[in-house]
């Protein structure tokens, strides 16, 4: 999770706000679970923490449930889409972009 040499030593007390997600996200990694739940999983990340855990959202087998801003993110990894409004649910089998009617 990109902590090299002394910085894989720290105290949890003076990690940042990047590095305690980064130690989250190791957690959850090495839990086993088949489903997970993530609320803005990108806040707090730098480009190469954004990245890495792009690539492993797309890469896990089980089942996801995100909340997201980073449009980069919901259209590599979401393949449906469930928007919740005051008025009506909208729930649809497609990529974000496809959503968005974006080509």
């Amino acid at each position: 999770m990109l902590f090299s040499g002394e910085e894989a030593l720290k105290k949890v007390n003076v990690l940042s706000g990047g590095e305690k997600v980064r130690c989250v996200l190791s957690k959850v990694m090495l839990s086993g679970a088949n489903f997970l739940i993530f609320d803005e999983p990108t806040n707090h990340l730098d480009m190469e923490s954004i990245t890495a855990l792009n690539e492993g959202m797309k890469k896990f087998k089980g089942n996801m449930l995100f909340t997201s801003h980073d449009h980069q993110l919901t259209q590599t990894v979401a393949n449906r889409i469930i928007d919740i409004k005051a008025d009506q649910v909208i729930d649809r089998e497609v990529t974000y972009n496809e959503y968005l009617g974006v080509e």
